[in-house]
């Protein structure tokens, strides 16, 4: 298990690197740069313009542009500077980074927590009326895109007088210490994010568990504890544990695309979270920002991907990693 732990974290040395030389590439491709927007700006004068592309080596070849980033990432763990935000790209990202870790995780757990009982409660009564509706409404939060689906909550709020929407706190108690009426207020605005975040997820854990117990009930392997007079109880908690392993694989994907989906939100709803700034920066040819954050979604998807190999590996004493 070590060896193999040891082999998947050397994996991500190339990862990141082939990430980052795709990342600059579809930038590159866009086009433009950073300073074409001041080009028919009366405001910026030639040599203003002139002193921007010098500032950020605009007029140099892409390659030089991309060596310059990568060794100041290996020397010096810095990521650049944003074109947009005038400031260090880590300080932004660190700055943004705690309520997307938060709202990322809280919708995670609302998936598993939710997700997990009612695919089981769906596929132990089959074709019922509840497991009808919970099919229906799973296939509704798969369809449903994240930001139709903030809108239509916004919407729906707003007609039933609820003013706490957008943002995570209310403008009272922004900068303000916490305290019990902070926290109450932060718990009114941050289980809207967290519900637009968690939909699709939801439904399609709510999907997988489904279709795992029912192939786990007529397994060969139930009817051979039937037979053996184990009682009911034991038997699903032996078809629980069966399905629920392969769901493991599903988590590890699970944190890019959580961490994805707080990007729709927060421009959306208005978090301070990363998702603003990456579309702003998107927006601008803010290079060295959305370089940075791919990387960062890069990086969560393989540590998902290992803890879940992990995780799985721990759960089925079958799986043996070599």
């Amino acid at each position: 298990m070590l060896s193999f732990i040891i082999r998947r974290i050397l994996i991500f040395i190339p990862m990141m690197f082939l990430v980052s030389i795709v990342s600059f590439t579809i930038i590159e491709l866009q086009p433009g740069d950073y300073a074409s927007q001041y080009i028919d700006n009366p405001s910026a004068s030639p040599e203003q313009i002139a002193l921007i592309i010098e500032k950020f080596a605009l007029d140099k070849s892409p390659v030089h542009r991309y060596a310059l980033w990568m060794k100041g990432i290996l020397t010096e763990f810095d990521f650049g500077y944003s074109f947009s935000f005038k400031r260090p790209v880590a300080a932004l990202i660190w700055e943004r980074m705690g309520w997307t870790v938060v709202i990322a995780f809280l919708s995670i757990i609302v998936q598993w927590v939710l997700a997990v009982p009612l695919g089981i409660y769906s596929a132990m009564h089959p074709y019922s009326k509840t497991d009808m509706t919970l099919t229906f409404i799973s296939f509704m939060g798969v369809s449903i895109p994240e930001f139709f689906f903030a809108i239509m909550l916004m919407f729906l709020l707003l007609n039933m007088g609820v003013t706490s929407i957008g943002g995570l706190f209310s403008p009272a108690f922004i900068g303000a210490p916490f305290s019990l009426a902070k926290v109450a207020d932060l718990i009114a605005h941050i289980w809207l994010p967290v519900a637009v975040v968690s939909l699709s997820g939801l439904a399609s854990l709510m999907r997988v568990m489904r279709g795992n117990m029912l192939d786990m009930v007529n397994a060969p392997f139930v009817q051979s504890l039937r037979a053996k007079g184990i009682s009911e109880k034991q038997i699903r908690a032996h078809v629980v544990k069966n399905a629920v392993n392969p769901m493991v694989s599903i988590a590890g994907m699970q944190l890019p695309t959580v961490f994805s989906g707080t990007i729709i939100a927060a421009i959306v709803l208005g978090l301070p979270t990363m998702g603003p700034f990456f579309y702003k920066a998107l927006l601008n040819h803010d290079q060295h920002l959305v370089m940075a954050f791919l990387l960062f979604i890069a990086f969560i998807t393989q540590v998902g991907n290992l803890l879940a190999d992990i995780a799985l590996a721990a759960l089925d004493p079958r799986i043996r990693m070599k």
